[in-house]
């Protein structure tokens, strides 16, 4: 019985010291795997969140006045068709490209979200202000004019954001 127990507790702390260097090396290995993954993941959300900034920034240029009236026919149309023509393209400019806002941070979604209410505004800040006689054309020059002239638009801030949050992102 002696004999027996003298075997048996060294093979006992064997095989409890095999047991605990197993389960370090295992969990290790799981760890590493587990960081490697998460690496090759982070790179491809990158990948895509990049292309969400290019996406919001083809959205701002394609929503401000003069990118519009460049690819409407003013031909025959009034101030308030062309009003209703250039706030639909913004609205489904901006509905076209919704979903990017989940791989932006909120404060510039918010920038993204303003450039467009202000756009709307100013469409229909400019109609209002139209002489009754005015055509169309003169709408689309007045608006262009004005816009310029604006000092620092939501769009140029919102776009100013996006650069900077697509640097931090980068570096």
């Amino acid at each position: 019985m002696k004999e027996a127990i003298m075997y048996t507790i060294p093979a006992l702390i064997v095989l409890a010291a095999t047991w605990i260097v197993m389960h370090k090396l295992l969990k290790s290995e799981q760890e590493k795997r587990l960081w490697e993954l998460k690496k090759a993941s982070q790179k491809e959300i990158s990948q895509v969140r990049l292309r969400a900034y290019e996406r919001l920034a083809i959205l701002l240029e394609r929503t401000e006045p003069e990118h519009i009236l460049t690819n409407t026919d003013l031909s025959g149309m009034t101030i308030q068709e062309l009003q209703k023509r250039l706030l639909q393209t913004v609205r489904l400019e901006f509905d076209h490209n919704m979903s990017q806002q989940i791989y932006v941070s909120d404060e510039l979604w918010d920038k993204i979200m303003l450039a467009r209410n202000e756009m709307g505004a100013f469409i229909t800040t400019i109609a209002l202000q139209m002489p009754k006689e005015s055509t169309a054309l003169d709408y689309a020059k007045t608006m262009i004019t004005a816009y310029r002239n604006n000092g620092t638009t939501p769009h140029q801030i919102a776009s100013e954001a996006l650069k900077e949050e697509a640097r931090r992102l980068l570096n």
